[in-house]
């Protein structure tokens, strides 16, 4: 026996005397930030593998292969559901108990907070709870249909827009359980099946669609108000319907009491529910999921929630919108996968999702530049555009400063002198600390996204990317350190000289790139000194790169003394042998220095 989930119920196989166990399960899991679900393959835990193994041993001894190392270390027991599942509905539950945040429960795992916390959100964009997470009446008569709070929403808001109870009920019923839909990916075609009875779970659906129907006009019984909508604006995923009644070319059907060959009758007489009454209810369960068409021939569609997610092949891909009743996503994979959705139009998803659609300047950084346009969008789905000729200079600051995070501060114009005041300001900051400021490019970064950071003034004034490569980076930097320290910046190049004047008289440049300021510099052109020198106030010994005459590396030390007695000997036989025309004194301390041979000299 091949060990899957069956094997960890309490069903016995008969014959079974040997378990193979892969030691991996598919497990449910709820992607809250798109706002799909999919399974996820994970490690079995301690005790789901010690389930599967007794599967052989039920009737007799029998053998369990486990596929997995030896020394690998199981968890002890799977997760907890309520750590991976979708909690609105269990958010709605303590809200209806009096306990929006489940304190007053005893729990032998306590939801987490995060995905409470975005149940409590959904349910207020519905208005199923108030600000204060009590619950509403219009949440108590979501709870009281049996639904998960979206299915209702749709439910009694697809009826106050204007579907037939029983039509809405009917397409809530499959949005509650798609495998009443069968194989196909078409809802539409789906639900005119089931009406029809050709479909294999069509007396199921009658079942379901009949006990919503009840539970439907009960509560509108209850409650005079039972279907109107919530006033609260809600986010994607949440959207509340817009106005007036859809064309659905629905009559009104038979109540849940009439007989089934008469039901059936008004069913074939009432053909296929109307596209726009499916899309629309479907819309309002999942105002997130409805989706554009981006790429005809791959079939990939972006739904408003910002998910791209590829249709199957067939008629739904020639669907200019969708309303997805099911996706999902496997881990790893760049789009998600439709399962089942409605074709629609634009104008019954902007109904469905009326809350989501923004209208607004928006300026961002995009494709290497600032990018001004005003755009009306139904979520992330971009409905138009257009360019935006005056926008806010503190929404274009704000797309500069995530420039320079998405491309670095190499946007900016960086001199040689600005790249050796960084690297100077640099060191100063590791060595000596504060006041002296943190330049490292993370830093800089966070200093940019400060209104009166280092780049205020360049920032006020950029429009493009453009203007970022006119603008120096040495007097911005210059600036901002003298801002930080005062009047220590002065000190600047007393305490991290750009260049050092050799014995020869020389001004070398001094390299900060590395862990310690290091000097490039001839052998001969060193004679005369006595020890290395220093900066930072004699605190840091300069390290120095000795090169022979033709600049090839000889010794590097950060003790000149230590090498003049111990290793100059070595050196200076070495340097004898290539260079013979130069002079190679055998006390250098007292030699003259010289950047040429002796005769030059």
């Amino acid at each position: 026996m091949l060990a899957t989930a069956v094997a960890e119920s309490s069903l016995t196989v008969p014959g079974v005397r040997a378990v193979v166990d892969s030691g991996l399960v598919r497990v449910p899991h709820t992607d809250h930030r798109r706002g799909l679900s999919g399974l996820v393959t994970r490690r079995v835990s301690r005790a789901v593998a010690t389930q599967r193994a007794g599967r052989a041993g039920r009737e007799a001894p029998g053998f369990a292969y486990r596929c997995w190392p030896g020394g690998e270390v199981l968890a002890d027991a799977p997760d907890p559901e309520i750590r991976t599942a979708d909690l609105t509905a269990l958010a709605l539950d303590l809200a209806v108990w009096g306990t929006p945040d489940g304190s007053g429960l005893r729990w032998w795992d306590a939801p987490p907070p995060g995905p409470l916390a975005a149940g409590r959100g959904v349910l207020t964009a519905l208005g199923a709870i108030g600000p204060d997470g009590a619950v509403t009446d219009r949440g108590r008569r979501i709870s009281a249909l049996g639904l998960h709070p979206r299915l209702a929403r749709a439910l009694l808001d697809g009826v106050a827009a204007g579907g037939d109870p029983r039509e809405v009920a009917g397409i809530v019923a499959v949005l509650d359980d798609d495998t009443l839909a069968g194989p196909a990916d078409d809802l539409t075609a789906a639900l005119a099946r089931l009406r029809s009875g050709d479909a294999p779970g069509a007396g199921r659906w009658r079942g379901d669609r009949d006990r919503l129907t009840g539970a439907l006009r009960r509560a509108r019984a209850a409650t005079p108000a039972a279907t109107s909508s919530p006033a609260a604006a809600a986010p994607p995923g949440t959207g509340s319907p817009g106005t007036g009644s859809p064309s659905t070319g629905a009559r009104s059907g038979a109540a849940a009491g009439t007989p089934a060959r008469a039901r059936g009758r008004t069913d074939r007489a009432e053909g296929a529910a109307g596209a726009e009454l499916v899309a629309l209810v479907t819309g309002l369960a999942h105002p997130e999921r409805l989706a554009r068409r981006r790429d005809t021939a791959a079939g990939v569609f972006l739904m408003a929630g910002g998910t791209a997610v590829e249709v199957p092949p067939g008629p739904l891909r020639d669907a200019e919108w969708l309303a997805v009743a099911v996706a999902d996503r496997r881990p790893g994979q760049t789009h998600g996968r439709v399962r089942l959705a409605a074709a629609t139009d634009a104008a019954t998803a902007l109904r469905a999702a009326a809350p989501l659609r923004v209208t607004g300047s928006e300026v961002v950084w995009s494709d290497g530049d600032v990018r001004a346009r005003t755009v009306d969008r139904l979520g992330a789905i971009v409905l138009s555009e257009k360019p935006d000729r005056s926008p806010d200079p503190g929404a274009v600051r704000d797309a500069l400063v995530a420039g320079l995070r998405a491309e670095g501060t190499g946007l900016l114009r960086w001199t040689a002198g600005a790249v050796s005041l960084r690297e100077r300001l640099g060191f100063l900051h590791r060595v000596l600390g504060a006041p002296w400021p943190d330049v490292s490019e993370e830093a800089l970064l966070d200093s940019a996204a400060d209104p009166a950071g280092w780049l205020a003034g360049p920032l006020a004034t950029a429009r493009r990317r453009s203007d970022l490569a006119r603008v120096d980076a040495g007097p911005a930097l210059r600036r901002y350190v003298a801002a930080a320290v005062g009047g220590l910046a002065g000190r600047i190049d007393e305490l991290a000289p750009e260049r050092l004047t050799v014995p020869t008289g020389s001004r070398i440049a001094l390299d900060y790139s590395g862990a310690a300021p290091a000097l490039p510099v001839k052998v001969q052109e060193v004679f005369g000194w006595t020890g290395s020198p220093a900066v930072a106030d004699g605190r840091v010994p300069v390290v120095l790169h000795l090169l022979s005459p033709a600049g090839r590396p000889t010794a590097v030390t950060a003790d000149l003394d230590s090498f003049w007695d111990n290793a100059y000997p070595q050196v200076r036989a070495e340097l004898r042998g290539r260079y013979p025309k130069h002079a190679w004194p055998e006390d250098p301390r007292t030699a003259t220095p010289g950047r040429g041979t002796g005769r030059r000299r």
